[in-house]
C-alpha cells in the first residue's frame, strides 16, 4: 500500500533502517513488505556514481522497480541515495497516481561520520573518497516544506526508530489527491532558496573538480560569477561546505532581490574566509 522513501548521505545507515522498518511492519501487520534499493539490481557504486548516464540509468531502473511493487496491499521501502529533489518529486507523483499514502525517512549524519562509516566498510563494499565526496556535495536536503518530502522523520544515528508516528503516517492518512500537484505555492521564498541552494552548490562542485589539478595562488572560475576564487592556501571540501552553511543560514535572513548576484556573493564570501 504506501511507499517509504529513505534518503541520506552514503553510509548513514539507510539499508540499517530499512531493514528495522521492515521487521516492525512484518511483525505489527499481515501486509508483505518489499525493500527496493541498489543492492537489489547489483550496483557497483563506484561506477555508477563516476558516469552520469549510468546514474541515470540506475535511477530510472529503481524507479520502475517500485512502480511495479507498489499497490494498494503492500508496503514498498525504497533504499537509496535519493539524494535529488526532482527525483523525489517523481516519486511522489508515482504514489499520487497510485492513490497510496508515501513518507521520507531521512537518517542525518555529519558527512565526518558518514565517512568514518564508508572507511569501516570492507574494501569492496567502500565509496571511492572522490565519489564520497561528490555525493556529499550534491545531495540535495529533503524540506518537509515541500510537499514530496512530507511527511518527513529525520532520524539520526542514535536514535530510535519511531515506527509508531511513520506507521500512523502512512495507514492514518489520506492519499494526496491527482490534482494535488497543479496546487499552486508561494513562488518568491520557495524560488529563491531553490536558486541559493543550487548556486551555490554549483560554485563548490567548480572548486571540487578545480582543486584536483589547483595549487595555491591558482585563481578559480565558478560558474554565474564575474570574480574568481583566490586560493591562498590549501583547503578541503569539509571546510568549504562549512562555508557554504553558513552563507546559505546568513543570506537567508539577509535575501537579495536579484539572484544573479547570488554567485559574486557566495565567491567574496569563500575569498574572505579562506585568507
Amino acid at each position: 500500500m504506501p511507499l517509504i522513501v529513505l534518503c541520506g548521505y552514503p553510509c548513514s545507515g539507510k539499508t540499517q533502517r530499512a531493514e528495522e522498518l521492515k521487521v516492525c511492519f512484518e511483525r505489527h501487520t499481515d501486509r508483505k513488505v518489499y525493500i527496493v534499493g541498489d543492492g537489489a539490481l547489483g550496483v557497483e557504486k563506484n561506477t555508477v556514481y563516476a558516469d552520469s548516464q549510468k546514474e541515470k540509468n540506475v535511477r530510472a531502473s529503481l524507479k520502475a522497480e517500485v512502480e511495479r511493487k507498489v499497490n494498494k496491499d503492500d508496503i514498498v521501502i525504497f533504499d537509496s541515495l535519493n539524494y535529488i529533489k526532482g527525483y523525489r518529486y517523481e516519486l511522489f507523483c508515482l504514489i499520487k497516481h497510485t492513490q497510496t499514502p508515501h513518507c521520507l525517512v531521512y537518517c542525518l549524519t555529519s558527512d565526518e561520520i558518514s565517512s568514518t562509516w564508508n572507511a569501516s566498510r570492507d574494501a569492496a563494499e567502500q565509496y571511492n573518497q572522490d565519489i564520497f565526496d561528490a555525493l556529499v556535495l550534491r545531495f540535495e536536503a529533503p524540506d518537509s516544506r515541500n510537499r514530496w518530502d512530507s511527511p518527513l522523520f529525520t532520524i539520526l544515528k542514535d536514535d530510535i526508530l519511531p515506527y509508531a508516528d511513520i506507521s500512523d503516517a502512512l495507514f492514518k492518512r489520506k492519499a494526496p489527491p491527482p490534482n494535488q500537484s497543479t496546487q499552486s505555492q508561494p513562488l518568491s521564498s520557495v524560488n529563491f532558496l531553490h536558486e541559493l541552494d543550487k548556486i551555490t552548490q554549483d560554485v563548490l562542485l567548480a572548486i571540487f573538480n578545480s582543486l584536483k589539478t589547483s595549487v595555491p595562488g591558482d585563481l578559480i572560475t565558478v560558474p554565474g560569477a564575474t570574480e574568481k576564487i583566490e586560493l591562498t592556501r590549501t583547503v578541503n571540501m569539509a571546510e568549504l561546505r562549512k562555508l557554504r552553511r553558513q552563507f546559505i543560514s546568513y543570506t537567508k535572513t539577509h535575501p537579495t532581490e536579484n539572484s544573479g548576484h547570488i554567485s559574486n556573493m557566495f565567491v567574496q564570501y569563500l575569498n574572505k574566509s579562506i585568507h
